[in-house]
């Protein structure tokens, strides 16, 4: 049995992922603000924590195989409508909120034969898009991150990311709020629809298992072609 904590399961890709991770018969954990829609999952464990609070403690199992850290911001705002602590509340939640979840969790994760951390980022970060510039920042330090501890990590603990584009979840719901909004963004993706929660799920589901033991350090991008199709 596979024991995993979720950072930010109460919704959305966390709450999917502990959908799929315990109907696999995985142990599954759970740390976030609130509970959410976390109290429709029998045997799901569930503690309040707050990523952002330097000196927020995880209550975690003697030994850990996967960490997953899924709290994300989404402020899309013109440059110079951001202020310096805009950038900084992007790098709270996103990069540092991380960093320090990762630095409790390493003496858990170092006791399992094969541990692996997934973390998430954005297709902004490689494919440059206006009004991006506050999240894709905070997220190029998640992917140089990933890549930094595969190699400091290896052979023990897996990292790698995804990079995601817009997906429909709780967080991205004002961008999704009508069937215009949806259409118009379906349509600026190659296959011609959104993320869908579920199925990112299941490829965390997939990277953290064996099947993927031979995957460190990536960044894979999800994100319909958008980062790399051009439809003529």
């Amino acid at each position: 049995m596979q024991s995993t904590i979720i950072i930010g399961g109460s919704s959305g890709i966390g709450f999917e992922l502990a959908s799929e991770l315990l109907a696999s018969g995985n142990q599954v954990s759970t740390a976030c603000r609130e509970e959410g829609r976390l109290g429709e999952l029998p045997g799901i464990e569930y503690q309040a924590f707050d990523a952002t609070q330097p000196d927020a403690e995880l209550s975690l199992p003697e030994t850990l195989d996967s960490l997953i850290y899924c709290p994300g911001t989404i402020q899309l705002k013109p440059f110079h409508r951001l202020s310096v602590e805009d950038f900084q509340g992007e790098l709270e939640v996103n990069f540092l909120g991380a960093v320090r979840v990762i630095q409790q969790a390493l003496p858990t994760l170092k006791k399992s034969e094969s541990a692996s951390i997934v973390l998430f980022s954005t297709v902004a970060v490689q494919t440059g898009l206006p009004f991006h510039a506050g999240i894709a920042s905070a997220k190029g330090a998640i992917e140089g991150l990933t890549r930094s501890l595969a190699a400091e990590f290896a052979p023990k603990i897996r990292v790698n990311a995804l990079a995601l584009s817009l997906t429909d979840t709780p967080l991205a719901s004002s961008f999704l709020s009508t069937d215009e909004r949806v259409k118009a963004s379906a349509e600026r993706h190659p296959l011609k629809r959104v993320g869908d929660a579920a199925e990112v799920a299941r490829t965390v589901k997939w990277l953290i298992g064996p099947d993927a033991g031979f995957i460190s350090g990536q960044v894979i991008t999800m994100d319909g072609g958008l980062s790399s199709l051009k439809l003529l």
